[in-house]
């Protein structure tokens, strides 16, 4: 059986050991989230420098981290900011792209779906094969 890890080496609310506030999975502050959290809530971090940090040890990305510890940085959400929404012309030129993707380039069909880069038609064009 392996050596189990603790999750207590992460516990450093001071930020002595990994120069940030740090805390294991699960037991940061309840003010502090991270990005996502945030956007779940309709806020951003605004800016603001990031306030701490939570460590735990991933079996899934052993070789990509160092020795499989992930961090995720955490916002004050006090000091966070509501999420800015797009002005018309966004949106507008959003929609327009994303048309243009679902846009057959021979008949010019919109398929209804995002068509692959590869291929070179979409299935509603007569002789249709989608590259492999």
């Amino acid at each position: 059986m392996g050596r189990r890890r603790s999750p207590a080496r992460f516990f450093d609310p001071t930020g002595a050991r990994y120069g940030s506030p740090t805390w294991p999975w699960r037991m940061a502050p309840p003010h502090l989230l991270t990005r996502r959290q945030l956007a779940a809530q309709g806020l951003r971090p605004g800016g603001q420098p990031v306030a701490g940090q939570v460590l735990w040890y991933s079996r899934r990305y052993p070789s990509r981290h160092r020795s499989g510890v992930r961090a995720a940085y955490l916002y004050d959400v006090r000091l966070a900011l509501p999420k800015r929404a797009p002005t018309d012309a966004q949106r507008a030129a959003l929609a327009k792209a994303l048309k243009a993707r679902r846009t057959c380039p021979e008949c010019g069909t919109d398929a209804g779906f995002v068509l692959p880069a590869h291929w070179e038609s979409c299935p509603y064009c007569p002789g249709w094969e989608a590259a492999a």
